[in-house]
């Protein structure tokens, strides 16, 4: 599903000292992928990689048989939009929308993705409002703003935009950061409920290790990471 192999990425170009040199990275369909490290080992740099957003000046990121450093810079603006779903340690709502139509957001730069939400024989609002359900966020909040949500609710709702329209690949930055113990741990486990379903890749970054033991693998990105010399 996700390979890398012989990256090479600075941001201040091939002379300078990488910020990541991986020789090789393989992450299977399906897995649930626990991704840490401290600061400075190229964490954030890395998902931007992942996301498309950066290319590396050697080797390649694939995903789902693409090769990410072929794609013009459009194309992989789109092959982000039809096959990864992010959740970010800000969340990035929408902040005077509805959870519902944050969510649904994720479907109107996606034809892919609302392709495959319409299998699910409903609307695409009522969709949403089940994602948003399953993800514990109770149905008496799921028109009001979003900036009038708790953070722990603020959360689910960018998970279940993340999930809507199945895409092959969930990545989550640092997502739990704000939560107690209980409730990391209670939201990864609903987190992986829905990713299940479709047998979606998840690569979680988070400097949290107790986490470690909900995942199938564990990657410590400072010992992946082999060359790195500047911060993440």
């Amino acid at each position: 599903m996700i390979e890398i192999e012989k990256l090479w990425f600075s941001w201040h170009g091939e002379k300078h000292t990488p910020t990541l040199a991986i020789d090789s990275l393989h992450i299977k369909k399906g897995e649930h992928v626990f991704l840490h490290g401290p600061s400075g080992t190229g964490k954030s740099t890395l998902l931007s990689l992942l996301a498309g957003i950066q290319t590396p000046q050697r080797g390649h990121i694939r995903i789902a048989d693409t090769n990410l450093s072929a794609l013009s810079s459009a194309k992989r603006d789109q092959f982000r939009a039809d096959h990864l779903g992010y959740i970010f340690q800000n969340f990035n709502l929408l902040p005077y929308l509805s959870p519902i139509d944050n969510v649904t957001l994720a479907l109107a730069f996606s034809a892919v993705r609302r392709q495959r939400a319409q299998r699910a024989g409903m609307a695409m609002n009522e969709l949403a409002a089940t994602l948003l359900t399953q993800l514990g966020l109770d149905a008496s909040h799921h028109h009001q703003a979003v900036n009038t949500l708790s953070i722990g609710q603020q959360q689910r709702v960018g998970a279940a935009r993340a999930v809507i329209g199945e895409p092959e690949v969930i990545i989550a930055d640092e997502p739990t950061s704000a939560l107690d113990e209980d409730n990391r741990k209670a939201f990864i486990e609903l987190l992986f409920e829905q990713t299940d379903k479709t047998g979606a890749t998840v690569v979680f970054v988070s400097h949290e290790k107790s986490l470690a033991p909900l995942f199938s693998k564990v990657v410590s990105l400072s010992e992946v990471n082999q060359l790195a010399g500047v911060a993440s």
